[in-house]
Formats: C-alpha cells, structure tokens, sequence
C-alpha cells in the first residue's frame, strides 16, 4: 500500500456525492453511520479517549499494526479499494466540481453505459466476496470462512452496516429490481468460468478469492451469495426497502426519471466509492480497538 492509514483516514471527505448517497441511506439503519473522518479524531470518537499521551501511543500502535504485513489488514484495504475502483471512469473527476447542486443525470447519459444483468449480478456477488474476505483479513482468519462471516453479520453496526445497506441498494435494489436476491442467483447459475474471468472486477481481486481456478471460484461466489440471501432477505424486510423508497430518497441530490434507474445504476458506480470510503472507516476503527486492547 502507498499510503499510511492515518493519511488514508485524514483523507476521507467530508462531504461530496459519497457522503450524500450514504446519509441517505441512513433511513433504512437509522443513525447508524456517522461520518467520521481523521485520525486522531477517529481514536478519539472510537475510544472516548482525551488523554493526549494515550492519544498518540494508540495511533502508533495501530499504525504498526497496520504495517505488519503478516496481518491482513492492508489486503483488507485493498480489496475495499479495489472493488470500488474497478467501477469508475473518468466522469467521476468532473462530478467532484458539482458538489453542492444537485445533479441532473441526464446530463451524463453520453458517457456512462448501464452494465447488462449479468456483469451487474457478477459485480454484486464479489463486491459481497470482497467483504467475506476483507473480514477474515481483518479477523486473522481463513478466508473461505463464509460461516464465521454469515454468523457476524447480525452484529454489523455503523459503517459495516451502512457498506451493506450501500451494497443491497446501490448494487441490487436499482440495477436488478425488488428481486434481486433471486435474480442475481439465477443468474450466477447461468455464469460459465469464462465469462467470469472476463470481469474486470474478477481480474482485480481474483488471486484473493478461494479456489484454485475460475470453475472453483465460481462455485465459492456462488455459494457466499447463497448463504447471505437470508440476511439480505431479512434486512429489506425489516427496513422495507424497496426500489421506489430508495431511488426517492436519492432524488434529493439527483436529478433522474424513474425508466432510467439502469443509467442511476451505472452513475452511482462511475461517481461514488462507498465501499472505500466505509472500509477505511471499518478498518481504523478495528485498528484503534485493538490497539486498545494491547495497550
């Protein structure tokens, strides 16, 4: 990794297309996420901390931590970075400028292209995998450990969450429709090792993920998405979430007729890195907390 973690956290934004989609999102886990950004401030917020000495011993600590390389916490990283970098395009440099107003979409339809079903389910399914990774990095255990993963998901809280709730709204909800748990199951079935491999999101993170060729890789896509659909399942129920309720709290900040929610689908990923900006704030927080611990 080329950057510290406390330069990546002191880099986090306060404001911006990002930070608009996941505050509005907070409806469907209600004060869930806050927006913490910076280190110290991060240490602080984790830790109710204010005694500068200590300040400054757990940022060390958590800084070292975060440099052993024998911990997975900077595979962690890269993996929240890479799934979401793999979405953009250059639109997204142009859209920092327009921060503030609110977007008409239509005005982007030239230079982005919605991703057929297919890419999208695929694109779904290892933003999903990237997570079930990212967290045995972070816990120091195997990564094929989808039961461990499953078991914690119903202890996520703040920006775990919130990643979540991004990842069944951004990434199913608007592209796929209300069934999307169904759709993009049916449509890993009808995925060939082939047409996986041809993925750039799969070409990133593909060395990272269990299996020993695309076919077995599949198969463990598959089977992560599978064991998760219950959660999911359970979380759009709990919350209503629906596509309507979704989109309509996006319509705030961005201008959009309903028929184009494929276009909504494709301006979100080119214009937004929820899955970075929330994995940061996942990683530091674990960082600080166990460097607490070892204090």
């Amino acid at each position: 990794m080329s950057k510290a973690i406390f330069e990546l956290v002191d880099e986090l934004p306060t404001g911006g297309l990002t930070v608009s989609v996941l505050k509005a999102l907070d409806f469907a886990a209600p004060g869930e996420w806050q927006n913490t950004v910076g280190f110290v401030n991060t240490i602080k917020t984790v830790t109710g901390e204010t005694d500068e000495d200590l300040i400054q011993q757990i940022g060390e600590r958590a800084i070292y931590l975060y440099n052993d390389r024998s911990q997975g916490y900077q595979r962690a990283m890269w993996l929240y970075q890479t799934v979401d970098n793999t979405d953009k395009a250059l639109g997204a440099a142009a859209l920092a400028n327009k921060v503030g107003e609110t977007i008409p979409l239509f005005g982007f339809l030239n230079s982005i292209t919605p991703k057929p079903d297919k890419a999208q389910t695929i694109d779904l399914c290892l933003k999903l995998v990237a997570e079930l990774v990212a967290f045995c990095q972070i816990n120091g255990i195997p990564g094929d450990s989808i039961g461990d993963f499953v078991g914690s998901l119903g202890e996520y809280s703040g920006e775990s969450l919130i990643r979540m709730v991004g990842l069944i709204c951004i990434d199913g909800l608007i592209p796929l429709g209300p069934d999307f748990i169904r759709k993009a199951l049916s449509l890993v079935d009808q995925t060939n090792p082939q047409e996986l491999e041809q993925n750039t999101t799969f070409k990133g993170i593909q060395d990272i993920i269990p299996g020993n060729n695309a076919a077995s890789k599949l198969n463990f896509i598959g089977e992560s998405f599978d064991a998760v659909k219950g959660w999911m399942s359970g979380l759009v129920s709990a919350n209503n979430l629906t596509t309507q309720n979704v989109v309509g709290h996006l319509h705030n900040f961005v201008e959009f007729s309903d028929d184009k929610l494929d276009y909504l689908a494709a301006f979100l990923d080119v214009s937004t890195n929820y899955y970075e900006h929330t994995g940061t704030q996942t990683l530091a927080r674990r960082l600080i907390e166990r460097a607490v611990a070892e204090i």
